[in-house]
C-alpha cells in the first residue's frame, strides 16, 4: 500500500510540475501564468476537481514513448465561480506547446460531455501550439471530436473560450463555435494560417499580432469579445461574466439582490436627447443610468461601434441591452453592426435573457461598399434574430426610428412585448428633409415651399404619435422614468410563454 501511495504522490508532483520548473520560468517570462495557476485564479478557492491527471497520450513515432507526462498537457476538471458549478480545461504550454494529441482531446470531450449532462458551462483557457504533429491524423480527429460537442453544446450550456497564448489551424474553430472569446493583449492571437505562410502564398509581410493579435480581433474582425491587459484581469473579468449567465438552456439567469430600487428616476435623462435631430449623444450614458447600479458588461466595444451590446440587471435580473449609438455613423445599422447584434440576440433568446433595446436609428448605410458586402443578407441576420426571438422583449425609441431598420430594432411587427417611445422619437418611413423632397419634387425648385412643406412633414410625422395610435408604440414614456417602466414590464413579462412553429431548425441567411 506505502507502495502504491508513494507512487501516486510521484505521479501527482509530475503532473502538478508540467514540463519542468524551466519552461514554468519561460511561461512566466512571458508574463503568461501556468495552466493550473489560471485554474487557481478563476475558481473560487479549493472548489477545483481534477480529472483524468494521469492520463498520458499513446503515441510511439519520433521517440514520442520516451516523452510522456502525466495529463498530456492539459488540465480538466470542474469547480465553481461565486458558488456555481462550471466545467473547463486549462491547456499547459509548458507540456509539448500544449499541442493537442488524441489523449488530450478526449479529455477535453470528457468534461464537455459531463458539461452537457450536468447543465453547467464549460470554460477553455487556450494556450497550445496547435495538432501534435508526431501523431498526425490522430491528433486532427481529436480536434473535429472537441468540434462536435461545441456543435452538440451550443444553445444547451454556455461556452466561454479564452485565449491566453497561441491558438493557430484548426484549433482556432473550436473557440470560434463558442459563445464568447477574451483574448489577452500582447501573448494571444488566433489565425488559421501563421505569418510564414501568408507570407509565401500572398507575398505579405506581416506579424502574429498584426495578423491574429488581441488588439486585431477586437477591433478589425470582431471574432473576440474582449480583450485584456494581462492573464490576472482576464480571468477576473470572465468571472464577472459568469455572473450575468444562467448555467444552462432549462434556467433563467441568476438573481442578484440589489439596493438600487426598481422606482428610481433619473432626471438628467430628460435633456439627453438634443433639440437638434442631427447632433448625436452617447447611448451609453443612458444605459449605464438605467441599469442596476450603473453596473454594465459591454461586449465587443470597439468593433462596429455603432451599435452597442451586452449585459446589465434590472431589478436584480440579468438582461440583454441592444443599442444604437447616435455618436458613431450616426447610429446607422450596417453589415458589422447587423452581425454584432444578432449574434448576441440569439445569445440571449438561447440562454432566456430578456433583451431591452434602445432605438436611434436613421436607417440601413448607403453606399456601394455595403451592397456589394451584402447588407441585404447580414441586416436580415438581425431582423432574424429578433423575430425568431421568444424572450421577453423591451424596446425604447429614443429619437430617430426609420425606415426599415425600424422594423428591424425589435419593433412591435417582430413580436416586440412592449414597446415605448420617448416623446423625442420620430418613426418615419425616412427624415423630413428626404421625404419632402420625393413627395414634393416638383417644388424643388422653390426653397421656400420645400422648408414650410419639411415643417409641416415634422410636425405629422416627427413625433411618436402616429405610431401611437396605431398601437406599435404602447406608451409615450418621459426619458426620467425609463428604468421603472422597464423594470415594471419585465416583471410583468417574468412567465411570459411563446414558442416558434416547430421545426428541426430554421435557415437564417447565413
Amino acid at each position: 500500500m506505502h507502495d502504491i501511495i508513494r507512487q501516486l504522490d510521484e505521479k501527482r508532483a509530475a503532473a502538478r510540475l508540467g514540463g519542468g520548473q524551466k519552461r514554468i520560468d519561460a511561461q512566466h517570462a512571458k508574463g503568461k501564468l501556468t495552466a493550473r495557476e489560471r485554474i487557481e485564479l478563476l475558481l473560487d478557492p479549493d472548489s477545483f476537481e481534477e480529472w483524468d491527471m494521469f492520463k498520458e497520450h499513446r503515441c510511439t513515432d519520433f521517440g514520442m514513448e520516451k516523452q510522456t507526462v502525466p495529463g498530456d498537457g492539459v488540465v480538466t476538471g470542474y469547480g465553481t465561480i461565486n458558488g456555481r458549478l462550471v466545467f473547463l480545461f486549462s491547456q499547459d504550454f509548458t507540456v509539448f506547446g500544449g499541442a493537442l494529441s488524441e489523449a488530450h482531446a478526449e479529455k477535453i470531450c470528457k468534461v464537455m460531455d459531463h458539461a452537457m449532462k450536468a447543465g453547467a458551462p464549460v470554460i477553455g483557457l487556450n494556450d497550445s501550439g496547435g495538432a501534435r504533429i508526431q501523431e498526425g491524423v490522430a491528433s486532427l480527429g481529436g480536434y473535429a471530436d472537441v468540434f462536435q460537442r461545441n456543435v452538440l453544446a451550443s444553445g444547451v450550456v454556455p461556452q466561454i473560450s479564452m485565449i491566453m497564448g497561441p491558438c493557430a489551424g484548426g484549433a482556432v474553430y473550436s473557440p470560434a463555435m463558442t459563445d464568447f472569446i477574451f483574448m489577452v493583449k500582447d501573448s494571444s492571437y488566433m489565425f488559421v494560417t501563421g505569418p510564414e505562410v501568408v507570407k509565401t502564398v500572398t507575398h505579405e509581410e506581416v506579424t502574429a499580432e498584426e495578423l491574429g493579435g488581441a488588439v486585431t480581433h477586437n477591433t478589425k474582425s470582431g471574432v473576440a469579445d474582449l480583450a485584456f491587459e494581462n492573464d490576472v484581469e482576464a480571468l477576473m473579468m470572465l468571472r464577472r461574466l459568469v455572473s450575468f449567465l444562467p448555467s444552462n438552456n432549462r434556467e433563467k439567469p441568476p438573481v442578484v439582490p440589489t439596493e438600487d430600487p426598481s422606482e428610481r428616476i433619473e432626471m438628467s435623462l430628460d435633456t439627453l436627447v438634443p433639440d437638434n435631430p442631427n447632433k448625436p449623444y452617447d447611448i451609453k450614458e443612458l444605459i449605464v443610468k438605467t441599469v442596476d447600479e450603473g453596473d454594465f458588461f459591454e461586449l465587443q466595444p470597439e468593433y462596429a461601434k455603432n451599435i452597442v451590446i451586452g449585459f446589465g440587471r434590472m431589478a436584480g435580473q440579468t438582461v440583454g441591452i441592444v443599442a444604437n449609438q447616435p455618436l458613431v455613423l450616426a447610429g446607422c445599422l450596417d453589415i458589422k453592426s447587423s452581425i454584432k447584434g444578432a449574434r448576441f440576440v440569439r445569445f440571449c433568446d438561447a440562454f432566456n435573457i430578456p433583451v431591452v433595446t434602445f432605438v436611434d436609428v436613421p436607417g440601413f448605410m448607403p453606399g456601394t461598399s455595403q451592397e456589394y458586402g451584402g447588407i441585404i443578407k447580414h441586416g436580415a441576420k438581425l431582423l432574424y434574430a429578433y423575430a425568431e426571438c421568444t424572450v421577453p422583449k423591451v424596446t425604447v425609441i429614443t429619437r430617430k426610428a426609420y425606415g426599415g431598420a425600424y422594423d428591424v430594432m425589435s419593433s412591435k411587427h417582430l413580436r416586440g412585448d412592449v414597446n415605448f417611445a420617448w416623446p423625442s422619437a420620430e418613426i418615419a418611413v425616412m427624415g423630413p428633409k428626404g421625404a419632402v423632397e420625393i413627395i414634393f419634387r416638383e417644388e424643388k425648385s422653390d426653397p421656400a415651399k420645400i422648408a414650410a412643406r419639411t415643417e409641416e412633414y415634422k410636425a405629422k410625422f416627427a413625433n411618436p404619435f402616429v405610431a401611437g395610435a396605431r398601437g406599435f408604440i404602447d406608451d409615450v414614456i418621459l426619458p426620467h422614468e425609463t428604468r421603472k417602466r422597464i423594470c415594471r414590464s419585465l416583471a410583468m413579462l417574468k412567465e411570459k410563454k411563446l414558442e416558434n412553429p416547430w421545426r428541426k431548425h430554421g435557415n437564417i441567411p447565413l
